[in-house]
């Protein structure tokens, strides 16, 4: 670990722990020599062994420590946090500030998007069936949409509503692949820009719908299959019954929902210090027993679940492949700091799902008949 000035080391002081390592990366003012997944693997490490622990110290302790502060020159106002820092306010999860926490994420600019991720625009775990060389993101990424598809138990002529649609790839597949109508919602207005070009160009205006509106304000008929995709972690535990049940009201009785969602411990719900503050403000995670008791609770028959967590692990490392590999123009359109944002952002990622830190499951569900019908087929037709 390499501090290049004594800002770093007030970043630290002022912020010990996770927030001020960012802070300090972030702004460049520390940097990490060789791998960084490597030392971030070491500091799991050191954690997880208990060798890392608060000190006790006693006044004449705090003493010397001021004394090397002053002679380090790190004594002063702490350091401002670099721009890229969320500063939302107001109450959580109202209408108002989900709006600009997903904007914080997701408006950086399709541009940047696009040159992070493959042709389908899936920001969602893929699923890896093959081992052969040459079997890539993109193709993984199809398997990803083609199996919720099957999951769904699509066919032609059904409603499909997706919940957080992103950039449109499972719109697009389900509709070109199996024949289906569609309306996706999104809260993201660069996404919304983007998903109606992508209806353009595939011919698909008068068979998919896309808006950018809340959950909470969906009041359309029932839909045929609904899903879901990475979307709950924006939603928040105060909120995630009302979301469950609006799942719930949005399919006809036999029909299908899937759901993928990332999940972490009970003891830590949320996404951390760097996740929360830089990449998914009020964002929350939470094990996947208590997102399946919401589910129930709203009244779902839980009917699979799938771990893909090796899967994101495959993924989100190829994403950072790519963000390295487009490093000068990744820099060119969301500058220095937010390049290195990304870059922290998807090596902790990649090792928090490879440690099982960090979890992602696709669930699914139905809405039974009044008489439990469920309608599904007595073995998984999807595997």
């Amino acid at each position: 670990m390499v501090l290049h000035n004594r800002r770093a080391l007030r970043r630290l002081l002022y912020a010990p722990g996770e927030l001020g390592l960012a802070r300090a990366y972030v702004s460049g003012d520390l940097d990490v020599e060789g791998d960084l997944a490597d030392g971030f693997r070491r500091i799991w490490a050191l954690t997880r062994s208990g060798a890392v622990r608060g000190a006790k110290l006693g006044p004449r302790d705090w003493a010397e420590a001021l004394r090397l502060a002053v002679r380090l020159g790190v004594v002063g106002p702490p350091p401002a946090p670099p721009a890229e820092e969320a500063r939302l306010s107001g109450k959580l999860h109202t209408l108002l500030r989900d709006k600009s926490a997903i904007a914080h994420h997701y408006d950086l600019g399709n541009a940047f998007y696009q040159l992070l991720m493959d042709e389908s625009m899936a920001y969602s775990s893929a699923y890896w069936t093959s081992e052969e060389e040459g079997y890539d993101l993109e193709q993984a990424q199809w398997d990803k949409l083609e199996l919720i598809c099957r999951k769904l138990g699509l066919r032609p002529g059904m409603r499909l509503l997706d919940v957080g649609c992103g950039w449109g790839s499972l719109l697009v597949h389900a509709a070109k692949h199996h024949g289906v109508t569609a309306v996706g919602i999104t809260l993201s207005a660069e996404q919304l820009q983007h998903v109606r070009g992508r209806l353009v160009q595939h011919d698909l205006e008068d068979r998919v719908e896309v808006r950018r509106q809340d959950y909470r304000e969906l009041r359309d008929e029932p839909f045929d299959a609904v899903a879901s995709i990475e979307m709950g972690e924006h939603v928040g535990e105060e909120n995630y019954p009302e979301y469950t049940r609006t799942l719930y009201r949005m399919l006809k009785p036999t029909g299908r929902l899937v759901l993928q969602q990332m999940s972490r411990g009970a003891v830590a719900p949320g996404g951390g210090a760097f996740i929360e503050r830089y990449i998914a403000p009020d964002m929350t995670m939470r094990p996947l027993s208590r997102t399946l008791g919401h589910l129930e609770t709203a009244g779902f028959e839980i009917r699979d679940v799938h771990a893909l967590r090796e899967h994101y692990v495959r993924t989100v490392r190829a994403w950072e492949k790519t963000l390295e590999g487009n490093w000068d123009d990744v820099v060119a359109l969301i500058g220095e700091s937010g390049a290195r944002v990304w870059r922290l952002y998807l090596v902790g990622g990649a090792l928090a799902f490879e440690e099982n830190r960090m979890g992602v499951d696709q669930i699914l569900a139905v809405r039974t008949s009044e008489d439990g019908l469920s309608a599904l087929p007595a073995t998984r037709e999807w595997s």
